[in-house]
């Protein structure tokens, strides 16, 4: 029996997202408070990524976003799963500076997510949220420069999180 137990709750963890370790809680995490929705606009692609657990099985994933007048910013998610592709609406609305709540359609909660970076000719962005579950680099275009990754991982580990689980993600 308790070996069922141990087996059941290993297969659990083999098939969990990423989750961040103990010694990460408490640390400070870096946002930035000077981005405005504006720069935000346009679509980004995912070029790395602590994968969200709502990610399961996704590739080539990106994200549009667009500011509304109401000071809020519309956004559409979508990825491949299989031959299928996944959509998913919303909106964001600021809560603090460089702090964001996201209300996806379907979703019965907010999420919060920061803006730990933007780059400065605004081409790489890095959200993460303050639990530290999920976080990503998006990119301008499918394909990063490696100092520009490197720079995104680096603000994660400021930030508290383990940089040795960042994904990347590739785009076709």
């Amino acid at each position: 029996m308790k070996r069922l137990l141990l087996l059941g709750v290993l297969g659990l963890v083999a098939c969990a997202p990423h989750v961040p370790s103990a010694r990460w809680i408490g640390s400070s995490m870096f946002v930035r408070t000077d981005v405005q929705p504006a720069e935000l606009a346009g679509l980004w692609y995912e070029v790395a990524s602590f994968p969200a657990p709502f990610q399961r099985d996704c590739s080539h994933t990106t994200a549009a976003y667009r500011p509304l007048a109401d000071g809020r910013i519309a956004l559409e998610n979508r990825c491949r799963v299989g031959d299928e592709i996944r959509r998913i609406g919303g909106t964001a609305r600021v809560v603090a500076p460089g702090r964001l709540k996201v209300d996806l359609d379907g979703v019965p909660f907010d999420g919060d997510y920061w803006i730990l970076g933007l780059s400065r000719d605004g081409q790489t962005l890095v959200v993460g949220t303050p639990t530290r579950i999920a976080g990503w680099v998006l990119h301008r275009d499918r394909q990063i420069d490696p100092r520009e990754l490197r720079a995104a991982r680096d603000l994660f580990e400021r930030s508290g999180y383990d940089p040795a689980a960042l994904q990347r993600i590739l785009h076709r």
